[in-house]
């Protein structure tokens, strides 16, 4: 999805949608007919339609619009907040099927100016549904509430200089802090649905998105026809993001075995799945007493940034970094098809290859204020302590979650190494103030409708596992889920178009047909490791 930002549990799906559009048109164009004429083309839209509306180059009208809604409910002393909505209208005559609203995750990435983007990879479906796009508050073409904390700051901090980077964060925006929820999103895009005219949304989230779209259901059930969650994770996720640490070696072991680089497949693999596994651990304890500093060059220019990179960094780098894009084109170069070489290496003294990597990974940062992020991150996200409870308590709950949990469920990782990973996670929101924290929490448990649901999880990736996936699936009575072999985070990224064509029957039908194509797509390429 083309998308800026940190490389994040949501932000991972950044390039993907552009990916999707590029790859996928031919497979979803012959999905259904369009009408003999063609698409109908490209219009201005109603009276007053805003400058910042986007056009799309499958030429379907997009009409655009805003509506003012409460800053935080109950408290009209704080204002409203100008939300923003694109939509793109189906092609075929007569009224639309469905609504599809679609979130591509976060928290807050806007995809009103991914539009084209979406046409083209959900060309089939346009046929005869619209496509709902709400950039969530503070985002993209929505009122901006900034606190001054950037992705670049953010991703170069320490796990020190990103906790109080975070309080401060807190503290800027004041009692707005309080603007940042999931439910609020939800509420906001349910605001944009009655405006549009729509009377039930079939709800498409991806990475985040399959956080905030359980979110909408739970608040407005009535209002649902069905629901697509790709890259998922359920509600009640584990806060220490254990099934993280563990499919980080799940996926190393996956890509070794599967003969995928030059080995080829039936032939010497590329590389040992055990030996990179406990390479990755020999690294991990390396940095954990000698971290690295990198310095690394900006795609924006300027001078330089030097980087601490310590087994935390390493960490992200392998089950959020790691996890992205891989599947898009088997043949292609990925962070994960690499690593094990690059671990081998920095085992026998060569830390050249893990260097490059780094560097590449962080070259992206960007100025980009991360207030729609990391407020939401701390106002609804499950933590091992009250979020109402003096910091000091909730360092003492940090601890002794750390303590009770069980030796080795951090995989190759040390618990605490492993969780100064997470942008979006471990002890990043102890210092949230207080006092701008959300009145209410996200429930972990909401009474969910009982509508078609679809899961779909790539089994390379390590930044929303199959284990969060299955439990995704779990939190509604009537969902299937697919585990898509050889992909990683949102497997709609695979050329073949086998997960689009899915979704789009999925959605059409309530049902997904043959599904034999996520069990068939090839293992991706893999650097070779020689002895």
């Amino acid at each position: 999805m083309i998308l800026t930002g940190m490389a994040r549990r949501a932000g991972l799906v950044a390039g993907a949608v552009g990916l999707m559009a590029t790859a996928l048109p031919t497979v979803a164009a012959t999905a259904v007919p369009t009408k003999a004429n063609g698409p109908a083309p490209a219009v201005a839209g109603p009276v007053g339609r805003p400058d910042w509306c986007p056009a799309v180059e499958t030429g379907n009208r997009v009409d655009c619009g805003s509506v003012d809604r409460p800053a935080v409910a109950g408290r009209p002393d704080l204002g409203t907040v100008r939300v923003s909505y694109a939509v793109v209208r189906h092609r075929n005559a007569g009224p639309a099927t469905g609504t599809v609203a679609v979130n591509p995750g976060g928290p807050g990435e806007a995809p009103i100016h991914l539009a084209s983007s979406f046409a083209q990879a959900l060309r089939a479906l346009l046929a005869d549904h619209d496509v709902l796009l709400v950039d969530p508050r503070g985002t993209g073409f929505s009122e901006r509430m900034p606190c001054g904390l950037s992705d670049r700051d953010y991703r170069f901090g320490t796990r020190e200089q990103q906790r109080e980077a975070v309080a401060r964060c807190g503290r800027d925006l004041g009692p707005r802090a309080a603007a940042y929820t999931t439910a609020a999103t939800a509420d906001d895009l349910d605001a944009v649905r009655e405006r549009v005219g729509a009377p039930k949304l079939t709800l498409y989230g991806l990475s985040y998105g399959t956080y905030l779209m359980p979110v909408y259901a739970s608040r407005h059930p009535e209002r649902v026809a069905s629901v697509v969650l790709s890259g998922a994770y359920p509600l009640a996720f584990d806060p220490l993001a254990r099934p993280s640490a563990q499919a980080v070696s799940s996926a190393l072991r996956r890509v070794c075995d599967r003969g995928a680089g030059q080995g080829g497949r039936g032939k010497r693999p590329a590389c040992d799945g055990g030996k990179a596994v406990a390479d990755l651990a020999t690294t991990a304890s390396r940095l954990r007493t000698r971290p690295l500093d990198v310095d690394v060059t900006l795609d924006s220019g300027g001078s330089p940034r030097r980087l601490r990179f310590t087994e935390g960094k390493l960490a992200n780098l392998a089950y959020e970094a790691a996890s992205r894009a891989v599947g898009q084109d088997p043949s292609a170069a990925t962070l994960l098809g690499a690593l094990p070489h690059a671990l081998d290496r920095f085992v026998k003294g060569d830390d050249g290859p893990l260097v490059r990597l780094v560097r590449n990974e962080y070259k992206e940062a960007t100025t980009e204020d991360q207030a729609p992020y990391v407020a939401v991150v701390c106002n609804d996200y499950r933590t091992p302590w009250s979020p109402k409870a003096p910091v000091e308590e909730r360092k003492a709950r940090y601890r002794a979650a750390l303590d009770a949990a069980r030796p080795g469920s951090f995989g190759a990782f040390s618990p605490e190494g492993f969780l100064e990973g997470p942008t979006d996670g471990g002890d990043v929101c102890l210092g949230w103030p207080r006092e701008n924290t959300a009145p209410q929490r996200q429930p972990l448990h909401p009474r969910l409708p009982d509508v078609p649901v679809l899961v779909v999880s790539g089994d390379l990736d390590a930044n929303t596992p199959d284990a969060n996936g299955r439990e995704a699936a779990r939190q509604f009575r009537t969902s299937r889920f697919l585990s898509v072999r050889n992909v990683g985070h949102v497997p709609e990224l695979s050329t073949t178009g086998c997960v689009t064509g899915l979704t789009t029957r999925f959605i059409r039908t309530g049902r997904t047909g043959d599904t034999g194509c996520v069990k068939a797509l090839p293992p991706i390429s893999v650097t070779p490791v020689r002895p």
